[in-house]
């Protein structure tokens, strides 16, 4: 097949998943074409059977006040599909990625069928689209795809809450991981790379939006530090770094915190890490701890959105209430006193993880685009 891929470029679980995809899909023989104002974070160097096709936008005073950038991009999906002969699009976000996908198929429409297929991946429901001034566009993009995804139940059943969408069928199909890369360590030699000795690593990854509450994770970490010799680590980036740098510093935390900024693979982290941190306020799966658990790291996060469908609580880790830094600090020095334990939950993440491996969960992707195309 020939599958066009939009998503955004920037740090975060969306943009992951979807490269990730087009990566697993060429890998099994299918050509993908990806197209965004920007080269995906993980896409690394030439890849065979993938190509990156980037929107350019005109400056024009005219535009100042606009966002020309949707419609470039419905031009370029249009360009690109008739180009490359394209059996389909398959964006990620509903806006405006399939809204630009929607003019793209009707320019098409003369000469065939360009088919939709939409994945949700969380803030484009429970955020974004739900804001008025993008609601009716939203819902509207939903219904006009072919085939629409969603990342996790939980996410299913708020798309339904929120849109009706009576006329879509939301079909789930969770995030994946692969094991070659995310694996459990052999040895010590990622751990030796973040900690002195004797520390025990805590390691949280996200993109500091507000919602990831990274000052909880900092606040969790001043809780262990005073009971366990231990390590912070901070992967990524964001508009919420300045307050934990700020927090870090208000509780003379500086010394064993460590802000590595954006990390392109960090699969060689989380081998050297004992917990995994992410006390979000909300997630509609939880790619990150996904990632960790895969690494044989147990996690602690709070119960919430579809984090209950990816960490067993007790099993493969703890899950607390939002904003309960107590109940995550207690869990963590729990898990880093007592190996049997954390030896326990740690094998446990890593099964667990492999529910989720990609040749698990990329054939039914593949199924769902074999199915569209027989309409």
């Amino acid at each position: 097949m020939r599958i066009g891929i939009t998503c955004y470029p920037t740090y975060g679980g969306s943009g992951a998943v979807a490269t990730e995809l087009g990566l697993e899909l060429a890998r099994r023989g299918h050509e993908v074409h990806f197209i965004s104002y920007a080269s995906p974070f993980r896409l690394r160097g030439y890849v065979e059977r993938v190509t990156f096709h980037e929107v350019t936008q005109t400056e024009y005073p005219l535009f100042e006040q606009s966002s020309p950038y949707a419609l470039a991009l419905a031009v370029k999906q249009h360009e690109v599909a008739m180009r490359e002969q394209l059996d389909l699009m398959h964006v990620h976000y509903a806006i405006p990625h399939a809204a630009t996908a929607w003019l793209a198929k009707q320019m098409l429409k003369a000469e065939r069928d360009l088919k939709i297929v939409t994945t949700l991946h969380g803030t484009d429901i429970t955020l974004v689209g739900q804001d008025p001034s993008y609601y009716t566009l939203t819902k509207f993009s939903i219904e006009q795809s072919d085939r629409v995804t969603a990342v996790s139940a939980f996410l299913r059943d708020e798309t339904y809450r929120a849109f009706g969408c009576g006329d879509c069928d939301v079909v789930v199909i969770p995030n994946f991981v692969s094991p070659a890369e995310y694996h459990p360590p052999g040895d010590d030699t990622c751990r030796r790379s973040l900690a002195p000795a004797g520390h025990k690593v805590l390691v949280h990854v996200s993109n500091f939006r507000p919602v990831k509450r990274v000052t909880d994770v900092v606040r969790v970490f001043a809780g262990v530090r005073r009971e366990v010799a231990a390590t912070l680590v901070l992967v990524g980036d964001g508009p919420d770094r300045d307050p934990a740098e700020q927090e870090v510093d208000r509780l003379k935390l500086r010394r064993n915190v460590r802000f590595l900024g954006k990390v392109d693979n960090v699969a060689d982290i989380l081998r050297g890490s004992d917990v995994f941190l992410l006390p979000s306020e909300t997630e509609s799966f939880g790619l990150a701890a996904l990632e960790a658990m895969a690494c044989a790291v147990p996690v602690l996060a709070s119960a919430v959105g579809g984090l209950p469908e990816v960490v067993v609580d007790g099993e493969t880790g703890f899950l607390t209430p939002v904003g309960d830094t107590g109940a995550m600090t207690a869990h963590a020095i729990r898990l880093l006193r007592d190996d049997a334990l954390h030896a326990r939950l740690g094998a446990a993440a890593a099964h667990r993880a492999l529910e989720f491996a990609a040749d698990r969960i990329v054939p039914r992707y593949e199924r769902l685009y074999e199915d569209v195309l027989r309409d």
